[in-house]
């Protein structure tokens, strides 16, 4: 029978795994600076380099101010001349390969803020450098992408980061704290949801069939770098600079932006690991060009230990889970009633979740774990008074400082290191991939194939574009 080609048996992938904290516990040992590299003494300031300095990664730099940003790499000049004015000394370079060839040895980090299909290649680079990194969600854009840079970043022992804000959150340590007092119960059911992709930033409603017709592409801009490893096609505004994520060869649809952030709350808290299988309706034919609107994924996760089995239910916009419509329409007549403005129920339109307790029901609005409460009005009041004590370590300065810090030796592992965030983003690209074919999926971990569907091999791992093999050859 044919086996999937990501590595030579069953045998080997199982070796490989188990040197995953996420299913082994291990530990790794935290460098002062990049290997094979004299670099700074600690207390001293970072070298950084960083790739996809446009819009998120210009917000990632500000956060990295304090360091010395050394270099700016973009494909874009003109997100490299606007990130230049906040960083005058940073060298500028187009192709992050030249960019590495010129300053390798000057360079201790390097940040990734690029479109998702060329998280990898960029990192990779810096990954065999020995540069420790810290790289947008989700981490890649398919399954053996990502289980080559977590390997290739824990062999190389280096620092890590997923740029999902709110794993260093205080409202993502409370949940936690919340459910492992057992405040909540057994919670065997858990509801999210996103605007995305029928609204928000980065997306626009559309049912596209086929990709954009090419236009004539802005001076200066290198196409050719931006594509990367994906399929050739001409520059098209559909694509850069802001709207690339509902395009399934660049993008991993609204759970690729939101999930990394919402499903991290019950992936932490519950200890969820590995799916068993993944449910998915679609309000759309199925596309294999765009992300449809109107979504549903349900995950579904095994006991682990004395935690029962848990149905993790996803909702992508237009609709929202019933659940929070009734939420909404008692509140909003709750607000009319007090004369009060509606307005204030639109974050909670725009993504939140529930975990629903055998006891008490957890709520947290938004996309982010930023005002986590109980449900229940009478039972949060009294919540408030006497709540459990803290006892998990707090963040301070959020996550690019959390993960500077550790750099430099000054502080702990990052929360969302890639030892943790290649289990978060698994299961965020096996529901991407069950909204792409329409498929419920059966998924093996430690084989890494979908078993109730063989056939999707080539979505696991996709052949790259010619010219872009390098770390695509295992």
């Amino acid at each position: 029978m044919k086996r999937n080609s990501l590595s030579a048996s069953n045998a080997s992938r199982r070796d490989f795994l188990k040197t995953s904290a996420l299913l082994a516990g291990g530990a790794f040992v935290l460098p002062r600076f990049s290997i094979g590299q004299s670099g700074p003494s600690a207390n001293s300031k970072l070298n950084i380099a960083f790739i996809g300095v446009g819009a998120q990664g210009r917000s990632n730099l500000t956060a990295m101010a304090a360091e010395n940003v050394v270099a700016l790499c973009d494909v874009d000049p003109v997100a490299l001349v606007k990130a230049a004015e906040s960083f005058p000394k940073a060298r500028q370079f187009t192709d992050y390969r030249k960019m590495f060839d010129q300053m390798g040895n000057e360079i201790d980090a390097v940040g990734v803020a690029t479109a998702d299909h060329t998280h990898f290649v960029t990192s990779m680079a810096a990954a065999d450098l020995g540069k420790h990194l810290f790289v947008q969600k989700p981490l890649v854009h398919n399954i053996y992408e990502l289980r080559t840079l977590c390997e290739k970043a824990r062999s190389n022992k280096l620092v890590t980061q997923m740029g999902n804000q709110g794993r260093a959150f205080e409202g993502m340590r409370l949940i936690k704290e919340w459910f492992d007092y057992g405040t909540l119960g057994e919670v065997k059911e858990v509801v999210a949801w996103t605007n995305r992709p029928a609204t928000g930033v980065g997306f626009r409603r559309a049912n596209h069939r086929s990709l954009p017709a090419a236009e004539p592409k802005p001076d200066g801009l290198d196409w050719d770098l931006w594509l990367g490893p994906a399929p050739q096609t001409g520059y098209s505004s559909e694509l850069h600079p802001g709207f690339w994520r509902g395009w399934w060869d660049y993008g991993c649809g609204g759970l690729g932006d939101i999930g990394c952030h919402t499903l991290d709350i019950p992936y932490l808290a519950l200890q969820l690991g590995h799916p068993s299988k993944i449910e998915v309706a679609l309000s759309e034919p199925v596309n294999d060009i765009y992300t449809p609107s109107g979504s549903i994924v349900t995950y579904h996760f095994p006991a682990r230990g004395e935690l029962p089995p848990v149905k993790v239910k996803w909702y992508e916009g237009p609709a929202v889970p019933p659940m929070t419509e009734d939420y909404l329409a008692a509140q909003a007549a709750e607000l009319k009633a007090a004369g009060q403005d509606t307005k204030k129920l639109r974050k909670t339109k725009e993504g939140g979740l529930f975990m629903v307790g055998s006891k008490q029901t957890l709520f947290s609005p938004g996309m982010r774990p930023d005002s986590p409460r109980l449900l229940d009005e009478e039972a949060w009041e009294a919540f408030r008074r006497n709540r459990p004590p803290k006892v998990l370590p707090r963040v301070k300065g959020g996550n690019i400082k959390e993960w500077i810090r550790a750099v430099k030796g000054e502080g702990p592992t990052p929360g969302s290191n890639f030892d943790y965030a290649e289990g978060l983003t698994e299961l965020i690209l096996l529901g991407a991939l069950a909204i792409r074919t329409g498929k419920s999926l059966e998924w093996d971990p430690v084989t890494m194939e979908v078993t109730n569907h063989r056939d999707l091999e080539r979505y696991i791992k996709p052949q790259p574009r010619k010219g872009w093999e390098e770390y695509y050859r295992a």
